[in-house]
């Protein structure tokens, strides 16, 4: 092997890493900072390197997508499928298809093709792409509620099948390879999502009995829940499914089921998907000829504007409106439709099968992949905040720790430090409200361990030790937030000045301020106020206004709303928040 192309390679990587923080200043998707140096290093900028390796790329990018998809599995909850599962299985099957024909009518326009090829690129840009929406969501500082972010999150992790089934029955129909094509594109698709979500399912199960049964070193944990997953992800195409859907489903059932060492498999598995999203954007920033996306410069622009500020919208009001989603967050999932690296893998297809516009099927891809990252990606993070779907969020540990011992069950020992105004003025552990079955461990300052007694004051620049369990994490990273957060996002202007319980009724809240509900009836509950509203599935962060009354869902479970706030017309207010809420849930 030569030692300059290694050199190149390392040096390429830690460009990449000391560049990302980039992303953050000037609102740039870290993707795209990856994607840049790939084409500045290639055969037209000042690295030169010359890399037309289109079965290597498309085996690298395979894989690379496999580890990011097994990672964003993972991190999904089960939960978030109670509201976003039908809507994001709609989106990435009728969708994709819709998405592929409008894209299919303005490529026949602009490029003057054929209608297959047309047709072809259109199928090619269908689908979102999970490593940029992943990577957004996650990499932002964003916490959506829950009904975008999952709807988001899903569609991108499933929306492959559909369009690898258009690209592949596309490539075909063109190449003429043999009669009986459509009815073969049609058991193609069924193999699809048959094969992969049922291989998905059942290995993800196999890897977490797996990982339960066996004892290893730590380290190697998430190595093996790796190692499997690809295995899954290979087997799963051997068989004709999909692959992608597979290993993100077999990382959606590890992520929900109890593994053993499985916050170190998380964050050895956030390196992993950083790793496989440089190596990814890099090698496909290699593929490109900058100088051959110039002529597609006014036709790509049209198809790639068409595609976000038409074709994305249309097909998201046309398949989401039977489901509970206001103007805001339609709006918001219409705006990202994000296009990532899966395009650019898809479009390798026509090349490698030789048909006669394969390079402008490529070039194309890549060049709407550029424009979406530019225009869609920078401008996520301010929409989500003008729209106002961010909900308040508790600070995640420092670090979190398993303890790996049968008598502890699933609890492990989180460090959370102390920081911001909340933290400025010293607070006596006692008066600190922790959820049940956690216990402080300790208290950390200027390096020396105080014992966690109720009289201790603690304050900013202290570090609490917990034993706690995973599913009271968000509850106990509110109890010990400090971080500094937009006005609006603050608890008090955010949810209200008190809490109600989800089933406290009408009648009750008309007694104490004094006002009438004309068109509800008073034995209605507030939490089914909410049901009617979201049509049976709220999330926290759902508001329903009545007259003076804005009721805003605190905590849900289940799809019932079981704490509300409170928010009320300052001049109906003559109790204060405290007396209101006592009163109220006092009498329900």
């Amino acid at each position: 092997m030569d030692p300059i192309l290694t050199l190149i390679g390392a040096l390429m990587l830690v460009i990449s890493i000391v560049l990302s923080p980039l992303s953050s200043r000037v609102g740039m998707p870290v993707l795209l900072i990856f994607l840049g140096v790939g084409m500045i290093m290639g055969e037209d900028g000042p690295g030169g390197i010359q890399f037309d390796n289109f079965e290597l790329a498309f085996l690298i990018a395979n894989l690379a997508l496999g580890v990011i998809l097994l990672d964003g599995g993972m991190r999904t909850r089960a939960e978030t499928f109670r509201v976003g599962l039908r809507p994001a299985l709609v989106l990435a099957t009728l969708g994709v298809f819709m998405t592929a024909a409008g894209a299919a009518i303005v490529a026949r326009w602009v490029f003057d093709l054929q209608w297959l090829t047309a047709l072809l690129i259109g199928a090619i840009i269908s689908s979102t792409d999970a490593a940029a929406v992943f990577s957004l969501l996650q990499g932002r500082g964003l916490h959506l509620n829950e009904r975008v972010s999952a709807t988001l999150e899903i569609e991108s992790g499933s929306n492959d099948p559909m369009a690898i089934f258009l690209t592949l029955m596309l490539v075909t129909l063109i190449s003429n390879s043999g009669e009986g094509a459509t009815w073969a594109a049609l058991i193609m698709l069924i193999k699809q999502f048959g094969i992969g979500g049922l291989a998905g399912i059942l290995g993800g199960f196999a890897v977490v009995e797996l990982a339960n049964r066996i004892r290893l070193t730590p380290s190697l944990y998430p190595l093996l829940v790796a190692a499997a997953g690809i295995s899954v992800f290979s087997a799963t195409n051997a068989l004709e499914g999909s692959g992608f859907l597979a290993i993100y489903l077999t990382g959606v059932v590890i992520g929900n089921r109890p593994v053993r060492m499985m916050p170190m498999i998380l964050q050895v598995h956030d390196g992993l998907a950083w790793l496989a999203q440089l190596c990814l954007f890099l090698m496909l920033g290699l593929l490109v000829t900058p100088s051959d996306l110039l002529p597609l410069l006014g036709s790509g622009l049209i198809l790639a504007l068409s595609l976000i500020f038409i074709i994305r919208p249309l097909t998201v009001m046309l398949t989401l409106w039977p489901f509970a989603f206001n103007r805001r967050e339609l709006g918001f999932i219409s705006w990202v439709g994000l296009r990532g690296a899966v395009p650019i893998v898809l479009a390798l297809f026509p090349v490698m099968a030789n048909l006669p516009e394969a390079q402008l099927v490529f070039h194309a891809a890549f060049f709407i992949v550029l424009v979406s990252l530019v225009v869609q990606g920078t401008t996520m993070a301010p929409l989500a905040r003008i729209l106002r779907l961010e909900v308040p969020a508790g600070d995640d540990p420092y670090r979190r720790l398993p303890l790996d011992a049968p008598a502890a069950g699933d609890h492990e020992l989180m460090l959370f430090p102390l920081r911001g105004e909340t933290w400025e003025t010293p607070r006596r552990l006692s008066q600190l409200r922790f959820p049940e079955n956690t216990a402080v461990a300790g208290v950390f300052r200027n390096r020396v361990c105080l014992q966690p007694k109720g009289d201790l004051e603690v304050s900013s620049g202290d570090m609490v030790a917990m034993f706690a369990t995973p599913g009271v994490l968000p509850e106990l990273g509110k109890a010990l937030s400090g971080r500094h957060a937009p006005k609006y996002l603050a608890e008090r202007a955010f949810f209200g000045d008190f809490v109600l319980n989800g089933d406290a009724l009408l009648g009750d809240v008309e007694q104490v301020y004094g006002i009438e509900f004309d068109d509800l009836p008073p034995e209605l509950s507030l939490a089914e106020c909410f049901a009617r509203r979201t049509k049976g599935h709220p999330v926290v962060g759902d508001i329903v206004t009545l007259g003076p009354v804005t009721l805003v869902a605190r905590a849900t479970s289940a799809d019932q709303v079981t704490k509300v706030g409170l928010k009320m017309d300052g001049s109906q207010n003559s109790l204060s928040g405290k007396e209101i809420a006592k009163k109220v849930n006092k009498t329900s």
